[in-house]
């Protein structure tokens, strides 16, 4: 089999072409395309970009050759599996390399046919803007990934930048790193100060090359005029339904409207715009989204829709659901199919008690609002449904929220929020924008409702955990589907209660030498 000590060494050579093979330092190296002529970039022949080398050819330290594989010698054949093994690389390597995509060749993905539409559309545009609304699970990460890492390898553009919201951070990072050769930093409040460490006097939206930032984070007036002035030129705003515009949208989605539609002004920029549900029902939101691509479909007339508009906006905007791609083009992709099945309970006799307790308290406070203003009958309602809902949740959770409550001070309730409230009550199934904290609401701030709520607290905490009868059926069907040879995943909805299942599962399993972890606290 023919080693890599088997290259033959020719002349010095002053300017190496790109992709070329070199000698350096008795090490062979492929030569990396960069724009500086002064400064040549190598990776080892057999190594990865994290090892990649700068050589300043004004000082004439190095010395680089030229190096090429000699003609095959049929001494140096090896055994049959050697020579196996030879053809197996070389066959995947031109596989990679007769794609017509450059990525190809840094790809640890394999894009499925339909993951490649949003690509071929974009390289027909002079500067990429795509709203990608594919179903959950078909791939818009990839597809935006094969986009940027496609411009990245023509020299179309020089740097990224994804924003998203700050729980999928460090999910964009390794899926970039990992699938695309992308490494990019994390930006937000949690990172800043290790950032502007390193980077010194720059500003961190400059210093590197590829950036995520939180959109929570550079929304904000202080932080999003510095990011506007150096915003790298390929910009991905992943859950973008979040930053749409309407009369009924909170401050906070009005702020993140703002920063992308200010992106989007400048027309030399390359913008992708990922979201699973574009469109929630509000064709004013749905406007300002589109808009964003091209200011003209921020005007359509959705009632009175024309074929031509159709036709101009379909090369902007792509969607498809799982039964459009699952046979596509001749190849089969087997989605999961979702089993749903309900298991009923009854609650304890100590339960039980707690919640009629607990409801007839949160009936009396909605229906007893004389003197109260408008926004403080919101924040009765809203908190009467998130006591309900946190106390079923599990004994933790009403924990949780019934000391909350206690230790609020009654400060008048001004303007509530009824985006921000619903995310506490509701569960969107097909956005990730439902809140696992529970959640504090000014209620009253009488000496007899705090009384009430500090017994509803102690009964709380004296229903133990063989008293909690939906614990207990959990605890039997994880045991159930471990005995089957499956790994069950259990989803909770407040963190207060996924630590208090964690906890009885890991004591329950550990008599049998099982392990139960859990994930979801997100900083």
């Amino acid at each position: 089999m023919i080693k890599s000590s088997s290259f033959s060494t020719a002349v010095q050579i002053a300017q190496p072409l790109p992709c070329g093979i070199v000698t350096c330092r008795d090490r062979h190296w492929v030569v990396v395309p960069q724009e500086n002529s002064h400064l040549i970039q190598l990776r080892p022949i057999n190594g990865s970009e994290e090892q990649i080398c700068g050589i300043y050819q004004p000082l004439g330290l190095e010395e680089i050759q030229a190096a090429e594989f000699p003609l095959p010698d049929p001494a140096t054949i090896s055994d049959h599996t050697s020579i196996q093994l030879l053809m197996d690389a070389a066959r995947l390597n031109l596989r990679s390399g007769a794609s017509p995509f450059r990525c190809s060749g840094k790809l640890a993905v394999q894009p499925r046919p339909f993951q490649l539409v949003p690509l071929l559309m974009a390289l027909r545009m002079p500067t990429v803007r795509m709203l990608i609304a594919d179903d959950v699970g078909i791939g818009k990460t990839i597809e935006a990934g094969l986009i940027a890492r496609e411009l990245l390898d023509r020299r179309e553009i020089k740097r990224i930048a994804v924003l998203c919201p700050p729980q999928l951070c460090q999910q964009w990072q390794k899926e970039l790193k990992d699938k695309f050769q992308i490494e990019a930093v994390v930006v937000r409040s949690s990172t800043i100060s290790k950032l502007d460490d390193a980077s010194g006097e720059h500003s961190v939206f400059s210093y590197y090359p590829h950036i995520i930032v939180s959109l929570d984070y550079v929304k904000s007036d202080r932080r999003r005029a510095a990011f506007l002035a150096q915003c790298p030129d390929f910009v991905i705003v992943d859950e973008a339904h979040t930053c749409s515009n309407s009369k009924s949208d909170s401050s906070a989605q009005h702020q993140r409207y703002q920063l992308i539609r200010e992106l989007s002004s400048r027309p030399e920029r390359n913008l992708v715009l990922l979201s699973a549900t574009p469109h929630s029902g509000i064709a004013e939101g749905f406007l300002s989204l589109i808009g964003l691509l091209k200011p003209e479909f921020g005007e359509l007339d959705l009632d009175n829709f024309a074929l031509k508009d159709r036709e101009e906006l379909a090369k902007y905007f792509v969607q498809r659901r799982r039964g459009d791609v699952k046979q596509w083009l001749g190849a089969d992709t087997p989605f999961p199919e979702r089993e749903a099945t309900e298991v009923s309970y009854k609650l304890s006799k100590e339960y039980l008690a707690l919640y009629e307790e607990v409801y007839s308290f949160a009936r009396r406070l909605v229906t007893t609002t004389d003197g109260l203003s408008k926004a403080q009958q919101q924040g009765r309602y809203w908190s009467a449904l998130a006591i309900l809902r946190c106390v079923m949740s599990s004994p933790a959770a009403a924990i949780a929220t019934l000391g909350k409550q206690i230790e609020n001070r009654g400060d008048s309730v001004d303007l509530l929020d009824d985006e921000l409230m619903s995310s506490y009550i509701y569960d969107p199934t097909e956005q990730e924008q439902s809140t696992d904290a529970v959640p504090t609401v000014e209620i009253g701030s009488q000496d007899s409702d705090k009384r009430k709520l500090a017994q509803f607290l102690k009964n709380a905490k004296a229903i133990a955990p063989k008293q909690d009868r939906k614990l207990q059926v959990l605890i039997d069907r994880v045991k159930n589907q471990l005995a089957e040879g499956l790994n069950p995943i259990v989803w909770c909805r407040y963190i207060a209660t996924a630590n208090y299942v964690a906890q009885q599962l890991q004591q329950e399993l550990e008599k049998k030498k099982g392990r139960c972890s859990k994930t979801g606290d997100f900083g």
